[in-house]
């Protein structure tokens, strides 16, 4: 039994549709009943516990052949991350008491980087499941290319998308979530002793005003990018609700001057298979 914390997500949907197109039997664990019962008729078996419940998670955990953690993103974090620490002290716990064989972790590009920013986080989580005594894998991700989700609506309406990454001819470390959950899959399905560190990004590196070029082609009009100011930032995200901005700020800054990067550099990193373009066109006929 293959057990997958996020598999309301798309990187745990896509791990689960793999284990389960492979014959592995699979655990979901969900908050609610309500959010398992699709992966229920898929024939799941389903665990319910809050990842913040050490004891519930435990139970979840019993008995697994591995076990897939990912921590839901905290976007807007209080200063000193008290909510991903008691996250993650929770998990430890229910490692620590089920003791499942391995455990492959969801991480991030630059979840080693020592500067201040919001992937901090992700670092603290490979610090404290880290030291578990039990083979961990550590998953670290590039950026979704499925946040693009987010600019086809003003890509249709103004054929303008505002992006925080710059230069916009700079190529980004992006990867699918498909190939994300595909490789999770591979790792769960292995066996090892001590850590991993596992580094993925997609075929080839992406610049803004190339994810422009493609939007224009999908959508049949002119897109271009446009650069979001640095300086606008701060009251531009605490215009949309955030109390925290810095640390948001602090990892696109990462990202954009080059120290938010995989450990082992761009030659270093697991490539994946899939192209943004098949991801666009994935998101547009999602109707996004």
């Amino acid at each position: 039994m293959y057990v997958i914390t996020g598999i309301t997500g798309q990187v745990g949907g896509a791990l689960a549709r793999t284990l389960l197109g492979a014959g592995r039997p699979v655990r979901a664990v969900v908050r609610d009943a309500g959010k398992g019962a699709a992966w229920a008729e898929r024939g799941c078996d389903v665990a319910l516990a809050d990842l913040n419940d050490a004891a519930a998670l435990a139970s979840a955990f019993k008995g697994a052949q591995g076990v897939f953690v990912m921590a839901p993103p905290i976007f807007d974090p209080a200063p000193g991350f008290p909510e991903a620490r008691a996250l993650f002290a929770a998990l430890r716990t229910a490692l620590e008491r089920a003791r499942p064989p391995k455990a492959v972790c969801l991480s991030t590009i630059g979840a080693q980087a020592s500067q201040p920013n919001l992937l901090n986080q992700l670092g603290l989580m490979e610090q404290q499941l880290g030291a578990l005594p039990l083979p961990i894998a550590f998953l670290r991700a590039g950026w979704f290319m499925e946040n693009s989700a987010w600019d086809i609506a003003p890509a249709r309406e103004t054929g303008v998308i505002q992006s925080f990454l710059q230069p916009l001819d700079k190529p980004a470390p992006m990867v699918a979530t498909a190939d994300v959950g595909r490789l999770a899959a591979e790792l769960l399905q292995e066996t090892w002793t001590g850590k991993r560190i596992i580094e993925l990004e997609g075929p080839r590196r992406i610049a803004p005003d190339e994810i422009a070029t493609l939007f224009s082609k999908a959508l049949g009009r002119a897109v271009r990018m446009e650069a979001v100011p640095r300086e606008t930032w701060a009251d531009l995200f605490t215009t949309q609700g955030m109390k925290n901005p810095l640390p948001r700020m602090q990892m696109l800054d990462g990202f954009n001057e080059g120290w938010i990067e995989f450990e082992g550099g761009e030659s270093g990193s697991v490539k994946g298979r899939i192209e943004f373009d098949t991801v666009l066109k994935g998101l547009l006929g999602q109707g996004a």
